[in-house]
């Protein structure tokens, strides 16, 4: 046992179940196709011996003061829709300790996965890396940490810190590591025993919904876009983004209604309400603190707009995504 490579997975509370399988699957498939162990999996958790998946399931975990930084390894945080944001002060604390120790130790390897790429970063431990992140919080996180130089593709390997994108991108991830330790046949064995026909490569981007990603007919109607996604706290004016993109207001609404069938305006509130419900649902700003953020300076027109448009109430919507906790034993069976 002393010989195997040490793998710890920090589960912070709402991390992924499918995420956490996934990194599991990997290293299972990596010492089945060597014929022996290669890797040992510890799970971890900053606030305590249990944490929640986004699901509700607690699962055990080891209390992160147990991890020893004697031997080399992979420390792999899993997240889940939410950041530590929702750990207490001294979790946290003790998780951005734990971090900034191993991250002076070239030999340790940093790694995240989905939103996890944003606690590193807030612990300063991705200044000057290239970093992958969930797409949904990719405009926010490079606004937050403009030393880290977040990319839109699946995965990134950067010196010694790894980061993966939303769901499948952490098996994609840990392929190509497995890649550059073993060697690239390695790899594609792994991956045929995990049921791939092919690696992805990390400059591929990450697949965006179609929902979420706006017809683009013009230059001048991307140069719109991208000034109403750079401006969500203090929107615009619709005649001063004509203005700055180099048409008149008559104009731009054309644009709008031909490629996009909404007016800017229109157009604008949906982003805005959009990106409000992200916020809801991901991270554990106040309702007030997520209305300005998203342009709204009265929380009753905020209230009132965000129920005309999704059916409910921030406040509703912010419970609707409060899972309520259920605990699992050992044998994987919910208990009372």
């Amino acid at each position: 046992m002393g010989n195997l490579y040490s793998v710890s997975l920090v589960l912070l509370p709402g991390f992924s179940l499918f995420t956490l399988g996934a990194v599991r699957a990997a290293f299972t498939a990596a010492n089945q196709v060597e014929g022996e162990p290669l890797y040992r999996l510890r799970q971890f958790s900053p606030e305590g011996e249990a944490v929640s998946s986004q699901c509700g399931l607690t699962l055990a975990a080891e209390p992160l003061a147990r991890l020893h930084v004697e031997q080399p390894g992979l420390l792999l945080l899993i997240a889940g829709e939410r950041t530590d944001e929702r750990l207490g002060d001294q979790a946290s604390h003790l998780l951005g300790q734990q971090l900034r120790r191993l991250g002076q130790d070239t030999v340790w390897v940093l790694g995240a996965c989905g939103t996890g790429a944003q606690v590193l970063a807030q612990h300063g431990l991705l200044d000057g890396y290239r970093a992958a992140i969930d797409w949904q919080l990719h405009a926010e996180a490079a606004r937050r940490y403009p030393a880290t130089m977040f990319t839109p593709g699946l995965y990134e390997m950067d010196r010694n810190r790894i980061s993966a994108g939303a769901g499948a991108a952490a098996i994609d991830l840990l392929l190509h590591w497995l890649g550059k330790r073993h060697g690239s046949m390695f790899a594609a064995e792994v991956a045929v025993a995990l049921g791939l026909d092919r690696l992805r490569g990390g400059d591929e981007r990450q697949p965006v919904p179609a929902s979420a990603q706006p017809a683009v007919g013009s230059t001048r109607l991307k140069d719109a876009l991208e000034l109403m996604a750079a401006n969500l706290a203090e929107p615009l004016q619709t005649e001063d983004i004509a203005q700055l993109v180099g048409v008149s207001r008559r104009q731009l609404e054309r644009l709008f209604r031909q490629h996009l069938d909404t007016f800017p305006s229109r157009y604008y509130l949906e982003l805005r309400l959009k990106h409000a419900r992200r916020q809801l649902k991901q991270t554990t700003l106040s309702i007030q603190q997520v209305g300005l953020a998203c342009g709204f300076t009265s929380g009753s027109h905020f209230s009132t707009t965000y129920r005309n448009y999704f059916g409910c109430t921030p406040r509703e919507e912010r419970a609707r995504h409060t899972m309520p906790l259920v605990e699992v034993n050992n044998a994987g069976e919910e208990m009372e």
